[in-house]
């Protein structure tokens, strides 16, 4: 399968990386097609690796990955073009990230999420939220973490998410360990996760950690 990938940074190399050693084509979007980042890591990615454009990766991603960063998500998904996200799976990893007097926070916050945004400005996507509560090398490596830890997907379209499920799959994460959350309102909690989940790196020192569900019998 072809896939975009939006972003250069650790989160975008480390997917694309995994797809593409997965046996799918992957383009490595961008501002600029010149992106040193992109550059070396498309050389490195071999034949099945790409860089280009946001616009030229989502053109040419049959599933387009966001993973820029969340305070610039919208910047970069209008950039790759509302045409070019029409009627595609559009898998959110971001976090709306920012800092305020040292500390983390989030905006949009409450009674929003970056994933409502998404979907509100390309109602023609299909906009699953997910991988957003764990960092780069768990996405894609869950064994990094031992037990029944989970992950959580939240969006309106059924089949958009059954998609993503199989796509986490090959990353390692079988299905029963997927939490279909409902609707992408549901983005709100994982996202504000965020805060806890950077507390708990500090308690931890270290970020291959993640949450389980344990359920009532």
């Amino acid at each position: 399968m072809r896939y975009a990938v939006l972003g250069t940074g650790e989160v975008g190399r480390t997917l694309a990386g995994k797809l593409v050693a997965l046996g799918h084509e992957v383009t490595l979007g961008s501002r600029t097609k010149d992106n040193a980042a992109a550059l070396a890591w498309a050389q490195e990615a071999g034949p099945g690796g790409h860089n280009g454009t946001f616009a030229d990766a989502a053109a040419f991603g049959e599933v387009v990955v966001n993973a820029t960063g969340g305070m610039v998500s919208l910047q970069a998904l209008e950039a790759a073009g509302a045409a070019n996200l029409a009627g595609k799976l559009l898998v959110d990893v971001a976090n709306p990230l920012a800092f305020a007097d040292g500390e983390v926070v989030l905006d949009p916050v409450g009674s929003d999420s970056l994933g409502e945004r998404i979907q509100r400005a390309f109602p023609q996507a299909r906009v699953v939220k997910t991988l957003n509560t764990v960092n780069s090398a768990v996405m894609v490596d869950p064994s990094r973490v031992p037990g029944e830890h989970v992950l959580f997907l939240s969006g309106e379209d059924t089949a958009a998410k059954e998609q993503t499920a199989a796509l986490l799959a090959e990353f390692g994460w079988p299905r029963e360990r997927v939490v279909d959350l409902g609707g992408i309102t549901s983005a709100r909690g994982t996202e504000a996760y965020l805060l806890l989940w950077v507390k708990a790196m500090g308690a931890l020192g270290h970020a291959d950690f993640n949450v389980a569900l344990q359920r009532a019998r």
